[in-house]
């Protein structure tokens, strides 16, 4: 007969992932998931009791929107890994006896938020939190963005046709229309490549790679000192990422320097960042056929070495968080990349105030 833990068993437990440094015991220790309470509420005042939105549940079912963006679960599997992971039932503040929401529960929470629109108001709380606390946007600011990839659409022609144009496909009954992303789009990401070393500078260059990828685009700002997310978009992947600099720029930033690649230098957005008074280090292309002139490519090369800092963010993301969207629609999109983006402040966070703290 299997025997129940008691509390000294538990405790000791709890005490070895304390010592093996649980890191969601030290994201629970500078994080206050208190500030969320408002907008939480705000948020689901309308939501039917007992579909988890109920209050006293609220700050569990958030909690629980944070591990799935920290370890890319899905609903099903973020069910089973509460109810088999000693860390995860700790940072949910749930006992060994605790009711655990089940997949159903979790889709429907996160839903209620889809349609109040909440993450805007969930990240910008926390922002002003990180303000409070001394983490100013400070340094200028570094503009980027990556594509989130989604599970790839099976489309006729005449069926991609109609997408494109905006039209439901005439034959698409309403079960295959709930099936189907219609907002997700396909990119081209460029891959430079490579020159061996000891390669004969006569034979052919290599040629560069160009990989269609399919899903979303990730838009965000960072501010230069703290390495923060401060702004952040989301778009279908076919979206100009040069087009959405206007959104992504911070006016609360203390230094108005402005990184960011080629993909966003245009007339129309120099003049935008001049007329705001920002300073612009935004990278300069090189003309058709013609490579740069010395001068701009050394500045190039003195921006590079400050704008890599933005992709340390979508490293973590990608390869720690592996951050992609498994969900249907740019609203529910929406959500999954602004908790990543949430958790990725989170984390952090974390390791700021880590470098800060006494030995």
């Amino acid at each position: 007969m299997a025997v129940q833990p008691g509390f000294f068993d538990l405790s000791d437990r709890y005490e070895a992932l304390s010592a093996a440094r649980d890191p969601l015991e030290l994201l629970a220790a500078v994080v206050d998931f208190e500030v969320f309470r408002s907008p939480l509420t705000a948020a689901l005042r309308h939501s039917v009791r007992g579909k988890g939105g109920r209050a006293v549940r609220r700050g569990v079912m958030f909690k629980i929107l944070v591990l799935q963006a920290l370890y890319s679960l899905s609903d099903e599997a973020t069910e089973f890994q509460i109810k088999d992971r000693l860390s995860f039932q700790r940072f949910l503040g749930l006992g060994l006896d605790g009711t655990v929401p089940d997949a159903t529960t979790v889709w429907l929470f996160r839903e209620r938020l889809v349609q109040a629109r909440a993450i805007d108001r969930l990240f910008a709380r926390f922002d002003a939190a990180l303000k409070e606390r001394g983490y100013l946007a400070m340094g200028g600011q570094i503009i980027d963005a990556t594509v989130v990839p989604a599970p790839k659409q099976r489309n006729t022609e005449a069926e991609k046709a109609a997408i494109k144009e905006g039209r439901v496909p005439e034959d698409w009954n309403s079960a295959k229309v709930r099936q189907k992303d219609r907002d997700a789009r396909w990119s081209i990401k460029y891959s430079k490549a490579k020159v061996r070393e000891g390669a004969d500078p006569k034979a052919a260059k290599s040629v560069d790679l160009a990989i269609p990828i399919f899903g979303y685009k990730n838009h965000i700002g960072i501010d230069k000192t703290h390495g923060l997310i401060r702004t952040w978009d989301a778009s279908a992947a076919s979206a100009h990422d040069g087009a959405r600099l206007p959104v992504l720029i911070s006016k609360d930033n203390t230094a108005p320097g402005v990184w960011a690649d080629t993909a966003y230098r245009s007339k129309k957005n120099e003049a935008f960042l001049a007329s705001g008074m920002f300073t612009s280090h935004i990278h300069q292309r090189h003309k058709p056929r013609r490579p740069l002139p010395e001068r701009i490519a050394r500045a190039n090369t003195r921006r590079s070495t400050i704008r890599a800092q933005v992709e340390h963010v979508f490293a973590g993301q990608k390869h720690r968080m592996g951050l992609d969207v498994r969900t249907i629609g740019i609203a529910r999109a929406t959500i999954k990349i602004g908790m990543a983006n949430l958790a990725y402040n989170f984390q952090r966070l974390a390791w700021l105030e880590g470098r800060t703290a006494p030995a």
